[in-house]
């Protein structure tokens, strides 16, 4: 019976293998690349382990159905299965829009945000300015501590969009610090 099943399935299966093992390769040779990314430009080891969440699941995502399409699933089922997901998730998901704003600011933020943890910076805000250091970036907000000691957290995707100065580095702040 296996047997039958190898025999039928054969080139199937080859590809499959040779799918799975490309996109292994690809996606390590990528993760290399943000962990070289993260060292060079001194991440924080929390923010590269949420790149590597989101190269998994755009990996697995693809790899699924790229495999479908393998094993002989029509290029139409696939596509109505494509569209049926997207429409209930971006159904699902259109009250929350924040929140994928905020997760993909979170992103851009891991590549190109110009601060890292331990500087104190001051985001102009004519409402509610802030002059802070950043204690942790996450994947939705990033945590500030002002000179009251309190914890602001501040969405990802407002950090984008307001001007933000930086006060003093990492370094400098060890003998300046928030007395």
């Amino acid at each position: 019976m296996l047997i039958d099943f190898l025999n039928q399935n054969k080139e199937q299966l080859i590809i499959s293998i040779v799918l799975i093992g490309i996109l292994v390769i690809f996606k390590y040779a990528l993760k290399a690349g943000t962990n070289k990314i993260a060292k060079i430009s001194g991440f924080n080891v929390g923010r590269t382990r949420l790149m590597f969440k989101y190269i998994n699941f755009v990996f697995s995502f693809f790899a699924f159905f790229t495999l479908l399409l393998t094993w002989g699933v029509d290029p139409k089922d696939v596509a109505w299965l494509f569209s049926s997901t997207f429409a209930v998730i971006g159904v699902a998901l259109f009250a929350i829009w924040s929140v994928l704003s905020n997760i993909t600011s979170g992103v851009i933020m891991y590549f190109s945000f110009p601060f890292k943890i331990g500087d104190k910076i001051e985001i102009h805000d004519k409402d509610f300015p802030i002059v802070a250091i950043i204690e942790d970036i996450r994947a939705f907000q990033i945590h500030l501590r002002n000179d009251k000691d309190e914890l602001i957290t501040y969405p990802n995707n407002l950090i984008l969009q307001k001007s933000v100065k930086l006060v003093s580095k990492e370094a400098e702040l060890s003998d300046e610090g928030f007395d």
